[in-house]
């Protein structure tokens, strides 16, 4: 499990590396390499995961595709054959080419004519656009005398143009740049009744920048918790300075009164042991001692 974990981050390290590299140069200048280096693996490990350039390319296209796939359902999800589907998908689809750079890299490819090969890329998003316009078309969206093919044409043809041109300058990808386009579509396109209804910057609002949150000071050693009772005054850190605000001296208590000095007590007096009793010395002239031979 652990090693598919590894290789799946390292294929999807490639494929971004790939993405930036194709979108910065171009399919055929772009080195295996650098997309490598920039991955952080060995040429041994793209080569596993992809055999040649051409296959790195594909699998940075089919990752493109998903995006687009998802944000195209969720904006008939929430709207249905409307044409603000068709309005909220262009505007995620230029916010995902400013800030997805494996949807800006796959389009890339997609119009790269020295690369001399098929992208779906187009063709997805195009046929997405017209069968929404046809829905459209058939709920009684679209303007009188507009047919969904031609207004599927015009709606193609922006987009197209807004995501090559934002290659260059990311200007013409701005939320703003796209809701003026459809300021001048849509009164055009969409029918009377529908019209008063429809949002042309989209009906989903663009998510906020996050904010930068506070800077991380590294953290010193963990220090344990107080016991209860007893005041917490660790010392200080060698650079740091103390981990915590010492606590403050205890207030002393008063005095205790003195009292009488105990009187001393006299040592015990011990009794002097009696002196050894001296054995009876031996009558001369004789083996036995008066008294003990019993005579």
């Amino acid at each position: 499990m652990v090693r598919q974990e590894r290789a799946a981050r390292t294929r999807r390290s490639l494929i971004r590396a790939a993405a930036e590299t194709f979108a910065e140069v171009g399919f055929v200048p772009a080195s295996l390499t650098v997309i490598s280096r920039r991955a952080g693996v060995s040429n041994g490990a793209l080569h596993f995961h992809f055999a040649n350039k051409g296959v790195l390319a594909e699998a940075v296209e089919a990752e493109a595709a998903e995006a687009v796939r998802r944000l195209t359902e969720s904006a008939r999800a929430r709207q249905g054959d409307s044409l603000q589907a068709v309005v909220d998908a262009t505007h995620e689809l230029m916010a995902a080419l400013a800030q997805d750079v494996v949807v800006r890299g796959g389009f890339g490819l997609a119009g790269d004519i020295a690369r001399r090969a098929v992208s779906p890329l187009h063709g997805q998003w195009q046929g997405w656009v017209e069968d929404s316009l046809c829905r459209a078309e058939r709920s009684g969206a679209l303007a009188r005398g507009v047919s969904w093919t031609a207004a599927a044409r015009v709606v193609v043809a922006a987009t197209t143009g807004f995501g090559v041109l934002g290659c260059k300058d990311a200007s013409w990808l701005s939320r703003q740049n796209i809701t003026r386009s459809w300021e001048l579509l849509l009164p055009l396109l969409a029918d009377r009744g529908d019209l008063g209804t429809l949002v042309c910057a989209g009906s989903r609002p663009p998510a906020p920048a996050p904010e930068p949150g506070p800077a991380l000071v590294p953290a010193s050693a963990p220090v344990p918790g107080p016991e209860l009772g007893s005041a917490l005054v660790p010392a200080p850190g060698p650079e740091l300075g103390p981990a915590f605000v010492p606590a403050a001296a205890p207030v002393p208590g008063p005095s205790p009164v003195p009292g009488p000095e105990p009187a001393a007590l006299p040592a015990p007096e011990f009794a002097a042991a009696p002196a050894p009793v001296p054995a009876p010395a031996p009558v001369s002239g004789s083996g036995w001692v008066w008294g003990v031979s019993g005579r």
